[in-house]
């Protein structure tokens, strides 16, 4: 069986610290053999920098996947541009926007597909049909081939909905966005480990993982709220992530359990 660890949305240097100090004793209990983790909150709780991904790659992160805060940063083109880098942002954004929407990693003799996908209901930015693009990308897939996705979205709905006509096709489909952790962890009829919302690894005493005073700002007195995420590099951590077991020959999941606790640092 191929091993799988995603760590839910790392949310700002408290995460990054939680990532360091707990990673290590997962690799060594589940013995993974990919490590995937979102990181478009990786730094300050908003995109990500060469610095932050470089932490985390030697945190023991070995794929990246990204959302709607993947350009938050001033050199966000360059970083998602960068081949040597193993990062991807969503797939049905405009193809002129710069990175990857999917890419293939080696692991042994195994292929693994990952895909980023950004949902449309309740989303700002302009995209593709999520629908639309998975079924592209797929075409282009190998037969039986592992493919896990990250499908970054708002709506419960959207992400059940694709994950049920997807069922069979593709390995893993991974809800990411909310920052809340969902009970509904399974393998679908035709084969496809789904979860609805991985969660976050960010500071706990928060309003996922943005400091709680500065959202009872936004829904009490001025309407708005600072884009920083002024939290302690210390204190308590939900950490979130999801194991997999995928059959490399059928592409078909095994097992997938949720691998949540609070954690000081």
């Amino acid at each position: 069986m191929l091993k799988i660890i995603f760590l839910a949305d790392i949310v700002g240097k408290i995460g990054r610290k939680a990532v360091a100090e707990h990673l290590p004793k997962l690799k060594e209990k589940y013995q993974p053999d990919l490590i995937i983790a979102n990181a478009e909150n990786l730094a300050h709780g908003s995109g990500f920098t060469r610095k932050t991904l470089a932490e985390m790659i030697a945190a023991g992160v070995q794929v990246f996947t990204s959302g709607n805060h993947a350009w938050d940063k001033g050199d966000s083109d360059e970083v998602l541009n960068d081949p040597s880098l193993p990062i991807i942002r969503p797939a049905n954004y405009a193809k002129n926007k710069s990175g990857f929407g999917y890419k293939e990693f080696k692991i042994g003799e195994n292929s693994v597909l990952v895909v980023n996908l950004l949902g449309k209901v309740f989303i700002k930015d302009r995209v593709a049909s999520p629908f639309k693009t998975l079924e592209k990308i797929l075409k282009s897939a190998q037969s039986g081939q592992i493919v896990i996705l990250d499908f970054h979205a708002e709506a419960t709905s959207e992400k059940t909905a694709l994950a049920l006509y997807f069922d069979g096709q593709v390995s893993a489909i991974l809800g990411t966005h909310t920052h809340v952790p969902t009970a509904d962890d399974r393998i679908l009829a035709k084969g496809t480990a789904y979860v609805t919302d991985a969660g976050m690894i960010g500071y706990a005493d928060s309003v996922i993982g943005a400091d709680k005073n500065q959202i009872f700002n936004l829904f009490l007195k001025t309407g708005k709220s600072s884009q920083k995420h002024d939290l302690p590099e210390r204190g308590e951590v939900q950490f979130n992530a999801v194991y997999l077991e995928i059959d490399p020959k059928s592409g078909e999941a095994k097992k997938i359990k949720r691998l949540d606790q609070l954690v000081t640092i």
